[in-house]
């Protein structure tokens, strides 16, 4: 049976180490000729060196001497920095290009490993604690092993995939796979992959706020695959204009260096990325990497941030909570992977504000570019695999010694009443079958199948006027 058209029913629900990935649905669909991935950017960290979620054995004095690489405020004002959650990396952001996290990342232990540790119950994956009680998981069997699959198929060095349910946090697939290292498990909460592109949707929140508009057009030359200062001064070779909205659907890299030297100062730009949490933990059951981010002090080396070329490291479950402020009308909803005891659903989360609706409403229309008009508009206009109303941002950029193709999709649907979000992530050799954008689009398409929308129940028309 095809996961194009139809869902795997409840009897194609084989032992668990099927569902998990060891084995898979019968067929998954063809990979695509081209992919648009997004531009280049750079981004660097070494989570994946560091423990499980390396916050917890970081001291004021790590943060300290963060926030003194980074420069900052003479006389005491670097430890006040450093005690605000998220304003300075909790441990220092090493180089990605003399010593990227990937190369040092290791399997999740299997103590914490909660998806491998399950059972399946029913339609249910349980994980049995000692004393013999049981947590259901708010994993989709289903929808997991159909994404294990895509990633085993296409052999994908390194890949992962994150689908949840924006409004109350429940993650519904935790997918991952390496035909580098098959041993490998955990790469969904591991955050050792640059952010690239996907960190202008920090910018972007950071520049309608300052009150940048979706349709403020900014003019620019070059910049494709790298910035220079002189890139960022007004001049008669500025022969392309794109508005706001365009530059994020386009990932226009220039014009985001510009938008920031213009309108942002270091503190803006640090404080969205910490109302995002980066540099902060993520309280999730599966002990996850802290997303760190550089943010330097340095006005060109601002401007490289804000487009998307600096030290900023994502891990997908992160990516997928990025977007899914959006989808809720800026709050952040903390991803949910113990189902709650009891017959009571899980309700939406209150959540804590990001930004305002009215912020988030713009950043969504700045998204909705990327699949309209922009970078990944080929993959969503793809003939019986589109996805209504899809929004979100792309990113890849690429090492050289040894080569790593990495690419990015994060985004939500339906725009106007959002039911997932997700985060795609793939790190390619040089020649590859699929790239994220691809894989984002999958992701949604079967999620939304998964998690379909509520049935309104009306009055029929003849009981109209009865009481």
């Amino acid at each position: 049976m095809s996961i194009h058209r139809r869902l795997l029913t409840a009897a194609a629900l084989f032992p668990l180490v099927a569902l998990l990935g060891l084995a898979a649905p019968e067929s998954v669909p063809p990979a695509p000729g081209a992919d648009d991935g997004g531009i280049g950017v750079v981004a660097q960290t070494d989570a994946g060196a560091a423990a499980a979620n390396p916050a917890q054995d970081a001291g004021t004095s790590d943060a300290v001497s963060a926030a003194a690489v980074l420069g900052g405020a003479p006389d005491g004002g670097l430890a006040a920095l450093a005690a605000e959650p998220g304003m300075v990396p909790p441990a220092p952001v090493p180089s990605r290009e003399k010593a990227p996290p990937i190369a040092k990342v290791k399997p999740l232990a299997k103590k914490v490993d909660l998806l491998a540790r399950a059972t399946l119950e029913g339609e249910t994956l349980v994980v049995k604690e000692k004393g013999g009680a049981k947590k259901r998981l708010t994993i989709d069997p289903v929808l997991q092993a159909s994404l294990t699959k895509i990633l085993r198929t296409y052999e994908v060095p390194y890949g992962a995939a994150v689908v949840l349910e924006p409004s109350t946090g429940r993650v519904l697939a935790l997918a991952e796979h390496s035909a580098a290292q098959p041993e490998l498990r955990g790469l969904p909460v591991r955050a050792v992959f640059p952010a690239a592109s996907v960190f202008k949707i920090i910018t972007g929140s950071a520049l309608l706020e300052a009150g940048v508009t979706p349709e403020t057009e900014e003019c620019f030359h070059g910049g494709k695959r790298r910035l220079s200062e002189k890139l960022l001064v007004d001049s008669e070779k500025d022969g392309s204009c794109y508005s706001l909205a365009m530059a994020m659907g386009k990932s226009a890299n220039v014009i985001f260096a510009k938008l920031t030297s213009k309108h942002l100062t270091v503190d803006a730009l640090r404080r969205m990325a910490a109302r995002f949490r980066f540099n902060r933990e993520i309280d999730f059951p599966v002990p996850t990497d802290v997303s760190l981010a550089a943010i330097p002090e340095e006005s060109f080396g601002l401007a490289n941030t804000g487009a998307g070329f600096g030290d900023v490291y994502l891990s997908p479950l992160h990516g997928a909570l990025v977007a899914a402020v959006a989808a809720n009308e800026g709050r952040w909803v903390d991803p949910v992977l113990i189902e709650p005891e009891g017959p009571a659903p899980l309700l939406p989360a209150e959540g804590e504000p990001v930004l305002t609706p009215a912020v988030a409403k713009d950043l969504t229309t700045l998204m909705e570019t990327t699949v309209t008009h922009g970078t990944a508009r080929s993959v969503f206009r793809e003939r019986g695999f589109r996805v209504e109303d899809a929004v979100g941002k792309t990113g890849s950029l690429a090492d050289r010694e040894p080569f790593r193709d990495y690419s990015w999709f994060v985004g939500f649907a339906p725009k106007d009443n959002p039911r997932v979000a997700v985060a795609a992530l793939i790190v390619n050799d040089p020649k590859w079958r699929i790239r994220a954008p691809w894989l984002g689009r999958e992701a949604l398409r079967l999620g939304l199948e998964r998690l379909p929308a509520p049935v309104e129940v009306t009055a029929p028309a003849s009981a109209a006027g009865k009481h």
